[in-house]
C-alpha cells in the first residue's frame, strides 16, 4: 500500500511539473459557446494548457477584468469591444499572424466599434428577431406589425422576451421608427412608454436562457431572441420558426480580443487563427448553433444536408440599412437600465 501510494504521489508530482512547463492559456467567454473537443484539440496542438472560464454578460466580463483577473482572450460583444478600445484595455492583434482571416466574410470585418480590426476579430455573429410557433402565429401579423405584435391582445399572455435592457429599447426604437443608439431624451422617452404599453397590454414573461429549452417545449407562441437561440429551437422544434421585423433589429458581433494584461500573447495569437480554421469553425457553429463568420464553415451547415440547411433563424441578414450595431454609452446604459427596471416593476 505504502509503495503504490509513493508511485502515485511520484506520478501526481510528474504530471504536475509536466503541466507547470506548459504554457497555459487563459480563456475568459460566454458560457456553451465552444465545442469542448477544440480546446482539447488546440491544447494537443501546441502542446499546452488552456484555462477556459465563462460568463453571462459583458458586464461581468469587464467587472472580474478590472479586478484585476489575467486573461488573454476574451470574447466581448461590440459595444463592450468599443469601450475596452476606448479605456485602453486592449492591444492591437497581429493580423499577419491571422493567416485564416482570409476565410471569414468581409462584410463581417471593419464594423463600426473596430474600424481596422486593429483590436478584434469576429469569433460569431447574429441579430434578433422573433421565435414564433408557426401553428398559432399569423404571418401576415408578422409582417405588417413587426415588432408592434408585441402590443398585439391577441397574443397577450403568449410571449417570452429576453431580459435585457439594451435589447427591448431596440425593439422599441425600431418599431418607432429611431435609431438604437439615440440619446435623445424624448425619442428614449417614447421608447419607454412603447415598452410599458407592451408589458401593461400582452403581459410577456422577461426570461433568461431558459427561454431556449421552453421554446422547444412549445410553451409560448411568440419570443423575442437572439438568432443562435433561434436557430438551435428551430433544429429541434419544427412547429417553430424566425422572424426579424422589417423596420430593422441590432445586428451583433462578438469578437476574439487580446486584453493588455494578456501574459502570453504569441499563444492568444495562435488561439484566434486556429479559431478561424475551417474545421474548427465547423465543429463550433454546428455544436453551439450561432453563425459563423468563416464562410467554408457556414456555406456546410446551411448546405443541403447540412446541420441547419433551410432554417431561417441561421444566416442573419447583412446589409440592411436599418439593421445597426450597438455603440457603447456608459451613460445611457444607466438610464436604459434603471427605466427597464421601472416597466418590469409596473
Amino acid at each position: 500500500m505504502k509503495k503504490i501510494l509513493l508511485i502515485a504521489l511520484l506520478l501526481g508530482s510528474l504530471t504536475a511539473c509536466t503541466n507547470a512547463a506548459k504554457p497555459t492559456l487563459k480563456v475568459f467567454s460566454w458560457g456553451a459557446y465552444i465545442d469542448e473537443t477544440v480546446i482539447t484539440d488546440f491544447e494537443e496542438a501546441y502542446n499546452c494548457r488552456v484555462i477556459y472560464d465563462t460568463y453571462d454578460s459583458n458586464e461581468l466580463m469587464y467587472t472580474k477584468l478590472q479586478s484585476g483577473e489575467k486573461y488573454d482572450i476574451l470574447v466581448p460583444t461590440d459595444h463592450m469591444v468599443e469601450r475596452l478600445i476606448a479605456e485602453s484595455k486592449l492591444q492591437k492583434i497581429d493580423l499577419t499572424k491571422i493567416t485564416n482571416l482570409d476565410g471569414v466574410n468581409q462584410d463581417l470585418l471593419n464594423r463600426p466599434f473596430d474600424p481596422n480590426n486593429q483590436y478584434s476579430v469576429p469569433y460569431f455573429y447574429g441579430n434578433i428577431g422573433i421565435i414564433y410557433n408557426k401553428n398559432n402565429v399569423s404571418v401576415s401579423d408578422l409582417e405588417s406589425q413587426g415588432w408592434n405584435i408585441l402590443k398585439n391582445v391577441d397574443y397577450k399572455e403568449r410571449i417570452y422576451v429576453y431580459d435585457s435592457a439594451r435589447d427591448v429599447f431596440m425593439m422599441a426604437y425600431k418599431s418607432l421608427g429611431y435609431s438604437i443608439n439615440t440619446t435623445d431624451a424624448a425619442q428614449i422617452d417614447a421608447a419607454f412608454n412603447w415598452l410599458k404599453e407592451m408589458n401593461s397590454t400582452t403581459k410577456p414573461i422577461y426570461i433568461d436562457e431558459t427561454l431556449i429549452d421552453n421554446m422547444v417545449n412549445g410553451e409560448k407562441d411568440l419570443a423575442v431572441d437572439f438568432s443562435g437561440d433561434a436557430a438551435y429551437v428551430l433544429s429541434q422544434n419544427p412547429d417553430m420558426s424566425f422572424y426579424v421585423p422589417t423596420e430593422g433589429t441590432n445586428l451583433w458581433t462578438d469578437s476574439m480580443v487580446i486584453p493588455t494584461s494578456s501574459e502570453n500573447v504569441d499563444l492568444a495569437h495562435k488561439w484566434i487563427n486556429f479559431m478561424l480554421s475551417a474545421d474548427v469553425a465547423l465543429k463550433n457553429t454546428e455544436y453551439v448553433g450561432y453563425t459563423s463568420p468563416v464562410v467554408s464553415a457556414f456555406n456546410a451547415v446551411t448546405a443541403v444536408g447540412g446541420t441547419y440547411y433551410n432554417n431561417p433563424a441561421y444566416a442573419p441578414r447583412l446589409g440592411n440599412a436599418l439593421d445597426e450595431v450597438h455603440a457603447y454609452s456608459s451613460e445611457l446604459v444607466s438610464i436604459l437600465s434603471d427605466k427597464w427596471t421601472r416597466v418590469k416593476a409596473e
